[in-house]
């Protein structure tokens, strides 16, 4: 199996939520029961789709990456967006890893090696460019400081499914505005995103097909679980976005609109499996998340001091976002029907001709 190339060199002081991400495991046992004989067209559809392998040639840098760009604008936002993506690539690789170690059917086994090809690329392209800039992590210390967190099969599947369709969203919407307005391009490495973003799509879609090939995992209780991931990771990109909106000016953009772009093209796009998604069409929806900002923004500026009436204030605050969370939480879902499916990507590999999996509604 292709690991990521990694640099030796690591950047002295990485902060620890860049040394300490959450790293997953699960039942093995569980995810190598999955029937899906009913459904053999389809996963040995995604897995050819996988050896393909389109993007082999893709992530290899030229000599814009040799430029000086000790001056450019948020230089530490963008070094912090490059950490945060590694880690998140280099998590997803390993994740995938470990499912190939432990997995027995043949297909699956073939599926999950790809996907860590992938994965251990992207993480691979991203630490050589940190490297370029003198702060690539020193990944191999990074594997053997993880700690796991366990996670049900079920939610592994929800969880990454999003994360694979959110990380499309947000690839191709800073693609296509920095095609528009190369200006905002204050690195080369945003030129690669387009052929990015269609790993995580493609990855995507092979969750979509597993969790269609077990339709208990779309209804009754579950459709609980699948809202509040979704809205777990929408709501984690609003607030850590709001945070960066420096980062977002320096490339043309505002982070809010961006984030509402991005927001709405994956709820749209996670309608090909899911039942329910979030109703991203209600202004209140907009208005609980903005609202949970500002509660943030007081907590950033009260810092990290540990006086009581601090502390309390933190807690306070904390409480007021949880309390919006769970409103967003409880407004009514939007019903996904044949009307507002996601028909899939124009021009991009979808299921051949006459493939149409149940959809677990």
């Amino acid at each position: 199996m292709e690991m990521p190339e990694l640099s030796g060199s690591s950047r002295s002081k990485v902060k620890e939520a860049i040394l300490d991400p959450r790293f997953y495991t699960t039942d093995f046992d569980e995810v190598d029961a999955l029937d899906f004989e009913h459904m053999r067209e389809e996963f040995d559809w995604i897995r050819d789709e996988f050896a393909r392998d389109y993007n082999k040639g893709h992530f290899k840098r030229n000599e814009e990456f040799q430029a000086d760009f000790s001056d450019m604008p948020a230089h530490e936002q963008f070094i912090e967006f490059l950490e945060r993506s590694c880690t998140a690539e280099f998590s997803g690789c390993l994740l995938y890893a470990e499912m190939v170690k432990h997995l027995q059917d043949p297909t699956l086994k073939a599926i999950f090696q790809y996907m860590s090809r992938d994965e251990g690329r992207h993480a691979g392209f991203l630490n050589k460019t940190m490297g370029d800039l003198g702060v690539a992590i020193d990944l191999h210390m990074l594997q053997t400081r993880k700690k796991y967190t366990h996670f049900k099969p079920k939610f592994i599947y929800y969880a990454t499914y999003m994360s694979e369709k959110i990380g499309y969203a947000r690839y191709i919407t800073i693609y296509n505005h920095l095609q528009k307005n190369p200006e905002g391009t204050i690195h080369p490495i945003f030129k690669w995103f387009k052929e990015w973003c269609n790993d995580e799509y493609r990855h995507g879609e092979f969750f979509a097909i597993l969790m269609r090939s077990q339709p208990e995992l779309l209804q009754g209780r579950n459709r609980g679980w699948i809202r509040f991931f979704q809205l777990a990771v929408y709501a984690t990109m609003y607030l850590n976005d709001a945070r960066r909106q420096d980062f977002y000016e320096a490339l043309g953009m505002d982070w809010r609109e961006y984030d509402i772009k991005v927001i709405k093209l994956c709820n749209d796009i996670i309608t090909q499996v899911y039942p329910v998604t979030m109703p991203t069409d209600n202004p209140q929806f907009w208005a609980h998340l903005d609202a949970c900002v500002e509660l943030d923004k007081k907590i950033q500026a009260l810092g990290s001091s540990k006086n009581p009436i601090t502390f309390l204030k933190k807690a306070r605050y904390r409480l007021g976002i949880f309390s919006r969370m769970v409103r967003l939480y409880r407004m009514p879902a939007r019903e996904t029907t044949e009307a507002n499916r996601w028909p899939g990507l124009e021009g991009f590999p979808n299921y051949p001709e006459g493939v149409q999996p149940a959809t677990g509604d």
